[in-house]
């Protein structure tokens, strides 16, 4: 997904907030100390950062919260880790960097703090946060190393349902009845039947999963990529041609933006993407659709439904050596009482605590052209969770096989290559820029 950009779409109005009472055996244990801390540019701490002052009476530390663009922050937050810096105290982990900065034993084990009644009370419950993205802060030991503040969920958002109603049809929940969909409906009232970003990595993986195929073996403990079975062959034929055949003129160069505004100005339909992408089918002022626009479950295919979902959590550096005043900004950033009050206050749809998004205020937030959106958020990340599906896009090597992945569909949908060969050369080009990076790979 898109960095700063897709983070804006989340919005919200000004609010009050309460800072939770933290640990303290009379006083302020923590006064004078000053903590860092950094994130990428996002709503959420825009918001919290109002309210800092309330945390630093409370607790008597200081936060320095710093927020970068997207690239900008992975990339000085990687070196900053990986020399076990101490200038950063809390820190994001990045959903595609989780693997490699917890597997390098770059953050600190949670578990010290969160399961210890001396930092922290068992109303705080560490076992609220969803299993879909927390999944991608633990490691194989189920040891916990961040904790959610932002989850993305993949639905399926179709914006003129009136046109698929018309044509006696119902949302789709399967690959065939999103094609049967898709043949009904396209170019009706000038309305291409489906959309897309061209971040094919990031869209085409649920359908590939769907017909049975993989992007490796058994990530993150085997790497070989299995781009070349033929069930990734059929998958990546039947996407392109999703795209060509039923995408409006120029689709291949979306961008996450302009696929959204495709649909907010009617002129695309169905796109299958993150929650934060769909809400302003329903909610901005300038969509046009806010009274068609129906959601649903991403389909699923003869192998089962494996909607994308993604997080982002705050985690202490393994080199801060201020573990303790740090946790205590983790565990006020994220309390329930806090995350609620910025859901009610705010609006803010990225919700990683069970017992939130089951509140009526959650429920109003994502309650889009009287549909409530947060059943199906809800639903996706508890998917996410039940078998870990998405390890694939956390490992450390996965930027560079899906650049691999993305050229494939371009030159199967652009009919330069047969899909057959085009994921051959794929798996070709990803295992070599895997051995470079010194992955073992399995031979034959």
């Amino acid at each position: 997904m898109s960095g700063l950009k897709r983070r804006t779409v989340l919005a919200g109005t000004l609010g009050s907030l309460a800072a939770p009472a933290v640990h303290a055996q009379g006083g302020k244990p923590y006064a004078g100390t000053t903590i860092n801390g950094s994130c990428f540019q996002t709503t959420y701490f825009e918001y919290l950062k109002n309210y800092y002052a309330e945390f630093e009476e409370k607790t008597g530390i200081k936060v320095n919260f710093t927020m970068q663009a997207f690239p900008v922050y992975n990339q000085r937050t990687d070196l900053e880790l990986s020399t076990k810096g101490s200038a950063i105290d809390v820190c994001n982990v990045t959903f595609i960097y989780s693997g490699r900065w917890i597997g390098a034993g770059w953050l600190t084990n949670l578990d010290t703090f969160a399961k210890d009644p001396k930092y922290t009370p068992a109303e705080w419950a560490p076992e609220d946060f969803i299993g879909g993205p927390q999944s991608a802060m633990q490691n194989a030991k189920g040891e916990t190393f961040g904790y959610a503040w932002l989850a993305g969920a993949m639905v399926l958002g179709a914006s003129r349902y009136d046109l698929i109603e018309k044509a006696g049809l119902k949302l789709p929940t399967t690959f065939d009845e999103l094609i049967k969909v898709c043949d009904a409906v396209h170019n009706k009232d000038n309305v291409a039947a489906f959309t897309a970003d061209k971040l094919h990595h990031w869209n085409w993986i649920p359908y590939l999963m769907g017909m049975g195929g993989a992007v490796f073996k058994a990530p993150p403990e085997n790497l070989t990529p299995t781009l070349n079975t033929p069930q990734a062959a059929a998958s990546a034929e039947w996407y392109a041609n999703l795209l060509t055949k039923y995408g409006p003129d120029g689709v291949l160069s979306y961008s996450d933006d302009q696929a959204m505004r495709s649909q907010m100005s009617g002129r695309a339909n169905i796109r299958t993407q993150d929650t934060a992408w769909q809400v302003p089918l329903a909610k901005d002022p300038e969509s046009k659709v806010q009274k068609t626009v129906r959601y649903g479950l991403m389909p699923a295919g003869p192998s089962g439904n494996f909607p994308g979902s993604n997080s982002h959590a705050l985690g202490i550096p393994a080199g801060s050596k201020k573990k303790e005043a740090a946790w205590e900004f983790i565990k006020w950033a994220l309390a329930k009482d806090t995350v609620a009050k910025i859901v009610k206050s705010y609006g803010y749809p990225g919700v990683c605590r069970l017992s939130i998004v089951k509140t009526p205020e959650f429920k109003q937030v994502l309650t889009l052209n009287g549909q409530d959106v947060a059943g199906l958020y809800l639903e996706v990340l508890q998917l996410g969770g039940k078998t870990g599906y998405m390890k694939y896009r956390t490992v450390p090597v996965y930027p560079q096989v899906g650049d691999k992945i993305n050229k494939a569909i371009e030159r199967i949908a652009t009919k330069q290559q047969g899909a057959a060969d085009a994921m051959k050369q794929a798996q070709g080009e990803a295992i070599q820029d895997l051995q470079k990076a010194g992955i073992k790979v399995d031979q034959g």
